[in-house]
């Protein structure tokens, strides 16, 4: 039986497009799945305003030495994981900057961990031991706006200060409520009725890739659209590395090889020395002079 709180969700309501969903050829079921998933942007779009003050505070905690961690359960809590995860090659992060946490820990990535999500006391508890401070942000990710889990890492964020800012796909939600900045994505009811992972988990992502893309941004990772703080950790990577020199400084790919050899691979130093004619040292140290920024560092005298 259903519990009664889950009747006035809109992430748990049957949705009246898809009652047949059993009987419809495969065709006409991803062209409703697909018509479902058009709305998604759409819900997004509706909470920008909050998502960039939500980008700018985080920025400000990373800026300052803090830390971003994710925290969530199920589908929300693997999302977290994932974006996370994706942080130190896109960006050249220390894997501790960006954190995604998971009730139930890691092994519930892989496989449910029963119960784990319901208690508000292990949330807590899961950041205490990461030793949160108030220089650290922290995002709530519940698509049903209630988890317990979500609740109580957000309540010891907000005691200990940290900036708490929550992803939810309800109006109006607990979650929310315990959030300094609540993202509330209100996509409908799924095309599976209560499967989560479906619109709401596509909201989240789109959320969370904008809050790390817009933090990293302003903290100078990207130069134009180019991710100039790129980790060259394996061929296509070091390919890429090549490219955005190339790219950034509008040279021919020998020049741009050459450059990331003198410059240990630093794709920012490489740049700076080949625009501004300096050596690595020289470039590294007008980037150091520009908080890393390498417009900063090119057009500055």
């Amino acid at each position: 039986m259903a519990k009664p709180e889950l009747d006035g969700l809109t992430t748990e309501a049957q949705n009246p497009k898809s009652l047949e969903l059993d009987r419809l050829p495969t065709l006409l079921l991803l062209q409703l799945m697909n018509d479902e998933d058009r709305k998604v942007p759409d819900a997004v779009a509706r909470v920008l305003p909050a998502i960039a003050v939500a980008v700018d505070a985080i920025a400000a905690r990373l800026r300052a030495g803090g830390r971003l961690l994710y925290v969530g359960a199920g589908t929300s809590g693997r999302l977290g994981v994932l974006d996370a995860a994706e942080c130190p090659p896109t960006f050249s992060t220390d894997p501790a900057q960006v954190v995604g946490i998971i009730a139930g820990g890691p092994s519930a990535f892989l496989k449910a961990v029963e119960g784990a999500e319901d208690s508000a006391e292990l949330g807590g508890r899961d950041l205490q031991e990461r030793q949160l401070t108030a220089r650290d942000a922290v995002v709530g990710i519940a698509a049903s706006g209630r988890t317990p889990y979500v609740i109580g890492a957000l309540d010891h964020a907000r005691q200990v200060g940290a900036f708490t800012a929550a992803v939810v796909c309800n109006a109006g939600s607990p979650v929310a409520a315990a959030a300094e900045v609540p993202i509330e994505v209100v996509v409908g009811p799924e095309v599976l009725t209560g499967s989560t992972r479906l619109k709401a988990g596509t909201a989240q992502k789109l959320v969370l890739n904008m809050l790390t893309t817009g933090a990293f941004v302003r903290l100078h990772k990207v130069y134009g659209n180019l991710m100039v703080d790129v980790q060259a950790t394996n061929a296509k990577l070091q390919e890429r590395s090549v490219r955005i020199v190339m790219q950034a400084s509008a040279r021919e790919r020998t020049a741009a090889e050459a450059a990331l050899r003198e410059c240990g691979g630093e794709v920012k130093t490489a740049i700076v020395a080949l625009r501004r004619c300096c050596p690595a040292p020289a470039a590294r140290a007008r980037l150091q002079a520009h908080g890393g920024s390498v417009r900063l560092a090119l057009e500055s005298a």
